[in-house]
């Protein structure tokens, strides 16, 4: 399978889990069941795109049983969101209760498969815990930001919605964004550490590729650090159309952090 293709697919597969999970912090009781069929579709749509993605790979150049497992587990969280976006037709909430995190969880079981696969290190390592949690945190800021440039198109269909669902969702994303900040720090610190390979690897980085970490890390999270203090004081205001703008831009900026980070991936091995 072509490593350089499977580094980048893999931020379609973080913002379908990233999106999954941050549409658990509006309250689903205020806004309308309209909002998470079209987010959830959105994300079931990405989820599609990686699983086509992986299947093409895995057509053209063949794959061995660990990423037979991985795929396996990201067709299973596939199907689990769209078993979870059919139930927001349904009226009963048994169903919905019980399909969401059944889903989430099957996104967290494929983003740590995902993981697995470009580990370096043996299994009884700290590479193990670590490179699950970088992709779960990058997957969480990724979904954080577009789900809020998602609610903020909502509140021109629901004119008389109030600020708060946008305000809480938008404390979630800055939040997600500082722990994946502080997760890639300890990443980098914990595998430079020692004499295996991961302290080869950030050897490798930091003579090689510090000016791509330096530009994923000013480009991607700490742009979109910045550009959050302008949609607080926008909210403020509040105005959620400029601050729906304003999450245009951290999305493209979260987004760009993540593809240098993918290819930090691609030439290092490491999940920064």
């Amino acid at each position: 399978m072509s490593e350089f293709s499977d580094c980048f697919l893999l931020v379609f597969g973080q913002l379908a889990v990233g999106g999954l999970a941050a549409l658990a912090v509006p309250p689903f009781a205020t806004i309308g069941r309209g909002f998470y069929k079209s987010s959830a579709g959105v994300f079931l749509f990405f989820a599609l795109l990686f699983v086509a993605g992986k299947a093409t790979l895995a057509f053209r150049s063949g794959v061995d049983g660990p990423h037979v497992v991985e795929l396996g587990t990201w067709l299973a969280f596939t199907a689990a969101l769209a078993v979870y976006l059919a139930s927001l037709w349904d009226e009963g909430w048994t169903r919905r209760a019980r399909a969401f995190p059944g889903a989430l969880l099957l996104g967290v079981v494929a983003l740590a498969a995902s993981a697995t696969l470009h580990r370096v290190g043996p299994v009884a390592s700290l590479a193990t815990v670590l490179y699950p949690l970088a992709f779960l945190t990058g997957a969480l800021a990724l979904g954080g930001v577009a789900t809020g440039l998602l609610l903020g198109h909502w509140y021109l269909i629901d004119l008389g919605l109030s600020i708060r669902p946008l305000e809480r969702l938008f404390r979630y994303f800055i939040a997600v964004t500082l722990l994946h900040v502080a997760v890639l720090a300890v990443v980098a610190i914990a595998m430079g550490v020692g004499d295996g390979p991961g302290a080869a690897a950030v050897a490798a980085l930091w003579r090689d590729h510090r000016a791509l970490l330096a530009t994923r890390l000013t480009l991607g999270p700490l742009a979109a650090l910045g550009l959050g203090w302008l949609i607080h004081r926008t909210l403020q205001i509040p105005q959620t159309m400029a601050a729906t703008g304003l999450f245009y831009i951290a999305i493209l900026a979260v987004m760009v952090g993540e593809l240098l980070g993918r290819l930090i991936l691609f030439r290092t091995s490491l999940p920064l």
